[in-house]
């Protein structure tokens, strides 16, 4: 029984399928490119760079490069240009996929060259070329929140869990710690892979929140966002592996191109400011924090009947609407706003007239005018059966935020740059970073991250299903 448990907690820790783990509907499969290489790229004027859609490695505000990737591509944009023989100008174009799609992508043709910004494991299968080292024996490191538990050694991990984005290394390390741990009769350390909405620096936010009780990732990456997120701990003793090199890849057929970028990093060295515009940008940032806590739970309760509810009438999830009013007001029903925004969901009186509402001053009519406002956004605007459910609501809070009619701006702008329109999370939300700041993606990614800290204890927080379970 205890060998069968073992390997039950090993089956866990293995990552889920890529189609389970797509944040947004999964793109239609194309057959096999042909390779271009870089005469044939120089020729069309454009080197398609696969990205890895987190912001920690490409996301760019108000024209202020926050990706890590961002400095080395516009110098190696630059390299090229620089060295061209005919004279004639190369630009970038700029893809992003999630990070466990982007060697897959590249295989397949879709783009010349993939910068994932953090350790990325080639699996059998992926017949790539990887270039040489931009940072070599990268660290992978235990981060916490600052107050939580010290940990010596990582055999005392032995049975905790750790939560992991998609697509990171950690999980490869995890294998073989995993393995030592049960030749000592210890049971493993767990990974739980988040929600595929979460990127790298989500995870670590979720941390400093006291959501998720802990994370592993690269040092660099850690020290990075260490530097706006102050409550973050990052145990440099506890190192899972070092035996990563981050690089660049491309496809084994594009030799000249894996030359180009080999002479390139021979002598490139990054900026020494190259973070000045990250920090300034989030250092402004609303920072989530533990929507659980005592207090929390307490309030959370006193509403949740009103909740349920409205959100069964309208056909959300009151889990949704939950995160949604924590966001707004911290579940106070006496709060008021800007605008003339007023109780639990800081809706206006003008929104709640336009659905046939007219009191929100008490707790009934500000919830039932909020649910209604959501419904018709989602009827009026955003109810393609082109969405999934997530990025569907994702769009739901977007417009409730913006305005509807914005965020289908937004949408026929991602179009034409070739992003997913059906798709908000690291797609969408580029065009909305780049045109007007940070403001709605902060606010999106906050009551997302509400509702899945809601959504792991479920269990607690709906009192009639632990009845009816029991029965």
């Amino acid at each position: 029984m205890s060998r069968l448990l073992l390997i039950l907690c090993l089956l866990a820790a293995l990552p889920l399928s890529v189609s389970a783990r797509v944040a947004g509907p999964p793109e239609v499969g194309s057959q096999a490119r042909s390779a271009r290489d870089l005469p044939t790229i120089r020729s069309s004027g454009e080197l398609r760079v696969l990205v890895n859609q987190s912001r920690n490695s490409s996301g760019s505000v108000k024209g202020q490069s926050i990706g890590v990737e961002y400095h080395r591509l516009r110098a190696f944009e630059q390299y090229l240009n620089r060295n061209a023989r005919d004279g004639r100008s190369l630009r970038l174009k700029i893809i992003p996929k999630a990070k466990d799609q982007l060697l897959g992508a590249l295989q397949r043709g879709e783009g010349d060259l993939v910068a994932p910004g953090e350790l990325l494991n080639v699996r059998t299968g992926h017949d790539v070329s990887a270039s040489t080292a931009i940072r070599r024996e990268v660290p992978l490191v235990l981060v916490s929140k600052q107050g939580n538990r010290h940990y010596r050694s990582l055999e005392q991990l032995a049975g905790r869990s750790l939560s992991l984005p998609a697509g990171s290394a950690v999980g490869e390390a995890l294998r073989v710690i995993n393995q030592q741990l049960a030749d000592r009769k210890l049971p493993p350390i767990v990974v739980e892979w988040v929600d595929p909405s979460l990127a790298v620096e989500d995870v670590l936010e979720m941390v400093q929140a006291g959501i998720f009780e802990r994370t592993a990732v690269e040092l660099p990456i850690a020290e990075r966002w260490a530097k706006v997120m102050p409550k973050l701990r990052v145990d440099k003793h506890l190192i899972l592996a070092r035996d990563g090199d981050m690089k660049w890849f491309v496809r084994p057929d594009a030799p000249m191109l894996r030359a180009s970028i080999d002479r390139f990093f021979s002598s490139y060295q990054s900026p020494a400011d190259q973070d000045v515009a990250f920090q300034r940008v989030y250092r402004r940032l609303y920072k989530v924090h533990s929507p659980l806590g005592r207090t929390e739970r307490q309030r959370l309760e006193r509403v949740r009947p009103v909740l349920q509810q409205h959100a069964e009438q309208q056909g959300f999830d009151w889990l949704m609407l939950a995160a949604l009013a924590f966001k707004e007001s911290t579940l106070n029903p006496s709060a008021r706003g800007a605008s003339g925004a007023t109780g639990l969901m800081q809706i206006t009186p003008a929104a709640a007239r336009s659905v046939g509402v007219s009191n929100i001053q008490n707790l009934d009519g500000n919830v039932q005018a909020s649910s209604k406002y959501l419904a018709m956004i989602r009827r009026n605007f955003f109810n393609s059966p082109q969405l999934n459910e997530r990025e569907r609501m994702a769009f739901v809070l977007a417009g409730y935020n913006l305005g509807p009619q914005r965020v289908q701006s937004l949408r026929a702008e991602a179009r034409r740059r070739g992003l997913n329109p059906n798709q908000w999370f690291f797609q969408v939300e580029r065009v909305a970073m780049e045109q007007m700041g940070m403001g709605v993606v902060s606010y999106v990614n906050a009551v997302n991250k509400y509702y899945l800290a809601y959504d792991r204890e479920r269990y607690l927080l709906e009192p009639q299903r632990q009845r009816l379970t029991a029965n």
